[in-house]
C-alpha cells in the first residue's frame, strides 16, 4: 500500500478544499441566477395600483399569448378591465382563471364586481358567497356583496356585510359611508347620522358625505342641520346639481322660497335640461305667485318628459290661476289619460267644469273620484249632483 507523503496528502487536501470551494460558488451562483430572475406580472401589478389600467392589459396581454394557462395573469387583466368597463371583458379573464383553479377567492371577488355593474345581482352573490368561503377575511368580498344586496333592497343583509367589511378592516371613509347609507335606507337616519360623522372625520373633503348627511338631517325634519351639510357640499364641489336641489328642497320646508328658487335656478344652469327641477322651480314660482314663471318651467318640463301626469296637473292649477279654464281642463284631461286612477285629478277637473258650468259632466267626474276614494268629491256630489 502507498502512503502519501505529507507534501502529497498537502496538495490532496488542498484540491479538495479547491473542488469544494468551486462546487460551492456554483451553487450560489445558480441560487443568486434564481433569486435574481424578476416576477413578469409586477411591472403589471404596480401599473394597475398606480391606475394605468390600459398600460396594464396592454403588457398583461402580451404576456397571456406566450402563457395562456396562467391564472395569475388572467385574474389581473380581468382587474384591469374590470377598472376599463369592460365588464364582459373582466367576466371571461375572470373565468377562464376559475376554469384553471377553482379556488381563486380573488377571482370570485372581482367577477361579482363585474356582474355587479352589468345588473346580475344574483349572480354577483352567487360569485361574492364563493369568495367568502373560501377567504372568510375577505373586507372587499363583503363589500361588494352587501352593493348587490342593497341593489335587490335586502337592505338588512347589506347592512350586515357592509358592517363585516368594516369590523375586518382597516377602517376608514368608504366603509362608514357604506353603512350609513344601509341604515338610512332603513329609516335608521339616528345611526346613519352617527356613521356619516365618522366617515366625515376621516375625509373631510368628500362633498358626497356632507350631502347624505344633510338628507339624513333633512328625513329628521332638522332643515337648519340640513341646510349647513348641503352647504359645506357644494362649497366642496359646486358642480352636483343635486346638492342644490336638495337645498332647495330644505330651504322650502322653512318657506325660504326666494333661497329656493335661486337653488334650483343654480341646479338648472348645471343640468338645463331636467325635468323634475323645472317642475320643482315651477312649484316655487307658483307659491310666489309668478304664474307666468310657473307657466314656463311647467311647459318646459312636460316638453322634456310629456308622460309624467303631475306636471300636467301643476300646469292646470297655474292655468287656472290665470283664468284660463279650458287650458286647465285640457292639461287634466291628459293626466287623466296618463294616470286614470287618481281620484285627485278627476275631482279638479270636476271643480273646472263646474266654474264653467257644466253641472253633468262635472258630476260625472265626481262620481268618478268619489269611487276612488275621495271624501271632497262626496261632499260635492251631495252638494252639485241632485
Amino acid at each position: 500500500m502507498t502512503i502519501l507523503s505529507s507534501i502529497d496528502r498537502s496538495l490532496h487536501t488542498t484540491f479538495v478544499l479547491m473542488k469544494n470551494f468551486l462546487l460551492a460558488f456554483l451553487m450560489v451562483g445558480v441560487t443568486l441566477v434564481c433569486v435574481a430572475q424578476p416576477d413578469p406580472l409586477t411591472a403589471s401589478r404596480k401599473k394597475i395600483e398606480t391606475g394605468d389600467f390600459t398600460g396594464a392589459k396592454t403588457d398583461l396581454t402580451a404576456f397571456i399569448e406566450k402563457n395562456p394557462r396562467n391564472k395569475s395573469a388572467l385574474v389581473l387583466r380581468g382587474k384591469a378591465r374590470l377598472k376599463l368597463e369592460d365588464y364582459y371583458g373582466a367576466i371571461s379573464d375572470l373565468t377562464a382563471a376559475l376554469e384553471i383553479d377553482s379556488t381563486l377567492a380573488e377571482a370570485y371577488n372581482e367577477r361579482g364586481a363585474a356582474k355587479i355593474n352589468l345588473g346580475d345581482d344574483a349572480g354577483a352573490i352567487s360569485d361574492l358567497d364563493r369568495a367568502i368561503r373560501l377567504s372568510p377575511k375577505m373586507a372587499d368580498a363583503y363589500t361588494n356583496r352587501g352593493f348587490a344586496k342593497y341593489n335587490i333592497e335586502a337592505l338588512a343583509d347589506a347592512y350586515f356585510d357592509f358592517a363585516k367589511a368594516l369590523e375586518l378592516g382597516p377602517p376608514d371613509a368608504d366603509k362608514y359611508y357604506n353603512c350609513g347609507v344601509a341604515k338610512a335606507a332603513l329609516g335608521e337616519y339616528v345611526s346613519a347620522i352617527d356613521d356619516y360623522n365618522k366617515a366625515i372625520e376621516l375625509d373631510k373633503t368628500d362633498a358626497s358625505l356632507f350631502n347624505f348627511r344633510g338628507i339624513a338631517f333633512d328625513q329628521l325634519s332638522n332643515f337648519e342641520k340640513a341646510i349647513a351639510d348641503y352647504s359645506e357640499a357644494i362649497r366642496l364641489d359646486a358642480k352636483v346639481a343635486d346638492y342644490f336641489e336638495n337645498r332647495a328642497l330644505a330651504r322650502s320646508s322653512l318657506n325660504d322660497l326666494r333661497g329656493a328658487l335661486e337653488d334650483y335656478s343654480s341646479a338648472l344652469k348645471l343640468n338645463p335640461d331636467d325635468p323634475s327641477t323645472l317642475n320643482l322651480r315651477g312649484v316655487v314660482k307658483f307659491n310666489l305667485q309668478d304664474f307666468d314663471g310657473a307657466m314656463e318651467d311647467y311647459t318646459r318640463a312636460i316638453a322634456l318628459h310629456a308622460d309624467n301626469p303631475t306636471y300636467y296637473d301643476n300646469r292646470a292649477l297655474c292655468r287656472e290661476q290665470k283664468q284660463d279654464l279650458n287650458g286647465a281642463l285640457e292639461d287634466y284631461s291628459v293626466s287623466i289619460d296618463l294616470f286614470p286612477t287618481d281620484p285627485e285629478t278627476y275631482l279638479d277637473r270636476g271643480k273646472i267644469k263646474l266654474k264653467m258650468s257644466n253641472v253633468y259632466d262635472a258630476c260625472l267626474d265626481f262620481k268618478r273620484s268619489d269611487e276612488l276614494g275621495s271624501q271632497e268629491a262626496k261632499t260635492l256630489l251631495r252638494k252639485n249632483c241632485k
